[in-house]
């Protein structure tokens, strides 16, 4: 006999239709009042759908290799992807070599938190064992993503947008970290503020989805919400050491060893990969409206030959 627990966590794909209508009612209502986040909305969350299916069945197979190896590639795997995501899809700017800081911010950050705090704060031994660290890992490299995010976005854009106010500071004298210190200030605190208000509300206003999930699946409450704090200090924790890192990378690089601010060493441009995405849209674009141009040219020209011919034997049969 199944236990409640398995009863109430057993979904189909049923259950995540009617949880999805809840985004296309969303969609919906935004594109009636022209709000514009409709697409967005839908586009994320069939994103959501296609990787966590993936995520499954590839989980699903370390899970039962239990291979180290397979769990180490996956951690990297899970970096990597969140490195590209950051640099192309959320970064409205970037600077010179930032693919390498934000790798290597996030493996800083995310490893050796996530090593430590299986091993010796959940007490999991080894702290390999995929069902347990694998998780831990997704859930860092997601609100790490997040806070880096916020970080560089806010740094770069005060650089160059108040760029006249850093170097104000460097010409009387300060060195660049500290002429950008007020900027990593806060950079820092919006990047922390998410984590710190989580912090403060659960237990009182929210009850968060780990504990959640360690309910249903079985834990006592009491071991559920012990567990919901290790997480969440390691998720702090994490998002701390990665945003500082990115934080100072992006200010060193930028305001350079000269105590000059670089304004050239940040790229507004969308990243390369949409570049090259659009350009290929036109391509297929001119493409598409060039074929339909000669296609009409030659209907056209039948259509008008026809006409000429009926006009050439009316004017035979008037004449004659």
């Amino acid at each position: 006999m199944d236990s409640p627990g398995t009863d109430k966590t057993h979904l189909t794909f049923e259950n995540v239709g009617l949880a999805f209508a809840f985004i296309v009612f969303d969609a919906a209502v935004s594109h009636l009042l022209s709000l514009g986040v409709g697409t967005s909305l839908v586009t994320a969350a069939t994103r959501c759908i296609v990787q966590l299916s993936v995520m499954a069945l590839v989980l699903a197979r370390i899970f039962e290799t239990g291979n180290p190896w397979g769990v180490a590639g996956i951690a990297g795997l899970l970096n990597l992807m969140g490195t590209l995501e950051t640099v192309i899809n959320k970064a409205k700017m970037r600077f010179h070599y930032m693919f390498g800081f934000v790798l290597l911010s996030m493996v800083g950050s995310t490893i050796p938190v996530s090593i430590i705090g299986t091993r010796f704060a959940i007490a999991v031994q080894p702290f390999w064992i995929a069902d347990q660290y694998v998780p831990i890992v997704g859930m860092l490299c997601g609100s790490t993503i997040s806070g880096m995010v916020i970080a560089v976005n806010y740094v770069l854009k005060e650089l160059v947008e108040n760029k006249d106010k850093v170097e104000v500071y460097l010409a009387f004298g300060a060195s660049r970290f500290e002429a950008c210190k007020p900027i990593a200030r806060d950079a820092l605190r919006l990047a922390l503020t998410p984590n710190v208000n989580q912090m403060s509300v659960l237990g009182i206003i929210s009850i968060p989805g780990m504990m959640t999930g360690a309910i249903l699946g079985g834990s006592s409450v009491q071991q559920a919400a012990r567990l919901q704090m290790v997480i969440m200090f390691m998720i702090s924790s994490c998002t701390a050491l990665s945003s500082m890192a990115i934080t100072v990378s992006a200010l060193s690089v930028v305001v350079d060893g000269e105590h000059r601010v670089r304004g050239e060493r940040v790229d507004r441009r969308q990243h390369l990969v949409y570049r090259v995405r659009n350009r290929l849209a036109e391509v297929v674009k001119n493409g598409v409206e060039g074929a339909t141009e000669k296609i009409k040219g030659v209907f056209g020209k039948g259509k008008k030959g026809q006409e000429e011919e009926g006009t050439d034997g009316e004017r035979q049969r008037l004449l004659g």
